[in-house]
């Protein structure tokens, strides 16, 4: 089992009051929100993540959501621009955490850039153009990873949040991908494994040491990935579904080994 981090930040009380873009909004329970965000912390751990757990700030609504916050690859930790000003207030919580581990850079205004946008495949970032990260984040990130020998390529995001909201990686030759809602055309010609129209959110996953994690609500998707060599474990996710998110954005993962 190869070592790696996890970075998550405990859910504010204010979470019924997250922001919300392509979903209608729904009473949120706290509580069980918190109860599923431990089982969620748990089953990284037990996929052989060493995990740390931020505080809450109640300020904040959507500060479960660390994903947006940074990019981190083996060289760097890129600290994000989120398109929100209230977003912006989270990251002074998360660039303490990630110092410890990686040298950072950020991305600086006029930019916007979220980390739920950008999608990393071996040597190549794919970025979402999108409500959340704009054509300077892009450019600011791409040159950000030029650095260090990476190329990055925009794709068009379309009627949903963020890229990962469409496609996530499974491994290095496996997208899980729901074609409605990016320019598809842009992505790689790996396998793509495509997701049911009734079930549209079902292609951001969460892989860790080549475990799955995916929303247990999806269940054609669960079985598709599961018959295509995959090992799946099934997460509550349904308070964290309410504020438009899925599996990836409630953590940071990055391997415990610094690159470069």
């Amino acid at each position: 089992m190869k070592a790696c981090r996890a970075i998550t930040r405990a859910v504010a009380a204010s979470l019924p009051d997250c922001a919300l873009t392509f979903v209608e909004r729904e009473p949120i329970d706290v509580a069980n929100a918190g109860l599923q965000h431990a089982a969620y912390v748990e089953a990284l751990r037990r996929a052989g993540a060493i995990v740390e757990v931020v505080p809450a700030d109640d300020a904040l609504p959507d500060s479960a959501f660390v994903e947006d916050t940074a990019v981190v690859f083996d060289e760097a930790a890129v600290l994000a621009r989120p398109a929100s000003p209230v977003r912006q207030r989270e990251l002074p919580a998360i660039a303490p955490a990630l110092a410890a581990h990686r040298p950072l850079r950020r991305i600086e205004f006029p930019a916007t850039l979220e980390g739920g946008d950008v999608l990393e495949l071996g040597p190549q970032f794919f970025v979402g153009v999108s409500s959340r990260t704009n054509s300077q984040g892009f450019s600011q990130f791409a040159a950000i990873v030029r650095e260090f020998g990476y190329r990055a390529t925009p794709v068009e995001v379309h009627g949903c949040l963020h890229l990962k909201t469409a496609v996530t990686a499974l491994d290095s030759e496996t997208l899980l991908v729901n074609p409605a809602w990016i320019d598809a055309a842009a992505l790689p010609a790996v396998r793509h494994l495509v997701v049911r129209p009734e079930e549209p959110f079902a292609a951001n996953a969460l892989v860790v040491n080549g475990v799955v994690h995916l929303s247990a609500r999806w269940k054609r998707t669960q079985d598709l990935v599961e018959r295509s060599g995959f090992r799946v474990v099934g997460l509550d996710l349904s308070e964290f579904e309410k504020a438009e998110a899925g599996p990836t954005c409630l953590s940071l993962i990055f391997s415990t080994e610094a690159g470069g």
